[in-house]
């Protein structure tokens, strides 16, 4: 059989803020090919974490590779290999979809922008808000243009900060679903936050839990779901998780 690899690999990552540690210590590996869910109670420091393994922030210490490479001393490396969706997503209201990523293609250096455009707006059911203005679009609409930003040098690796904010849940299943092309038709590894569990039984392959920092538990759903078959669903296996009553 062959051995794993692993796309992404945390060791001994730390986000200290005077005597507090956002990220405490994280060791962590996420092998390629993978729709990772990391989970975690508000402020838990998923969103910190994610910005260190997107190059956004420094740590304080440990380290992390990320497609290969040092997100400490080969950050440019890093990002021409991820993409990365935030939470609240980053667009110009005043412009055009096209008119949006073809600024965002150019700043990556993507030949033939135009052609590379229609067709990432293709792959994503998009092709009829290429003309639209980003602040007439949904919340839905907005997140999926979005998708297309992160994705348009056809990164290895995508980020996902608590993707399914405020979607309804028609936009939570279109979203469901464009992950799972992705990973499936692109072999695209995917790094989500979130807190939807219901999504994670249906999207995600592994899972992370962070708490307070730390990491408390990681494995494939599939085993986590094994281990607790006491548990009725995901959302009280989390519960019996975070509340550390269980053997490690």
């Amino acid at each position: 059989m062959a051995e794993k690899q692993f796309i992404i690999d945390v060791r001994s990552l730390s986000k200290k803020y005077g005597y507090h540690f956002a990220v405490d210590c994280l060791n962590l590996k996420v092998a390629e090919g993978e729709i990772f869910g990391f989970l975690g109670h508000n402020g838990a420091g998923k969103t910190t974490t994610v910005n260190m393994l997107t190059t956004l922030l420094q740590p304080t210490s440990g380290n992390a590779f990320v497609a290969g490479f040092d997100i400490l001393r080969e950050g440019i490396e890093v990002r021409k290999r991820i993409g990365y969706l935030p939470e609240n997503v980053q667009l110009y209201d005043s412009m055009t979809a096209f008119e949006n990523l073809e600024y965002f293609a150019k700043l990556s250096g993507i030949s033939k922008p135009g052609e590379r455009i229609l067709q990432v707006l293709d792959f994503l059911d998009a092709s009829g808000y290429r003309d639209k203005k980003m602040g007439a679009l949904s919340k839905g609409m907005r997140q999926r243009i979005g998708i297309a930003q992160a994705i348009l040098h056809e990164p290895r690796v995508l980020f996902l900060d608590e993707p399914t904010s405020g979607l309804d849940p028609f936009g939570v299943k279109q979203l469901r679903d464009t992950l799972l092309r992705l990973n499936e038709e692109r072999g695209m590894t995917i790094f989500m936050n979130t807190h939807l569990l219901s999504e994670v039984t249906k999207t995600c392959s592994t899972i992370g839990v962070l708490s307070h920092g730390k990491l408390i538990h990681s494995d494939s759903l599939a085993n986590t779901m094994k281990r607790f078959n006491d548990e009725a669903s995901l959302e009280q296996v989390y519960l019996t998780i975070e509340e550390g009553r269980y053997e490690k």
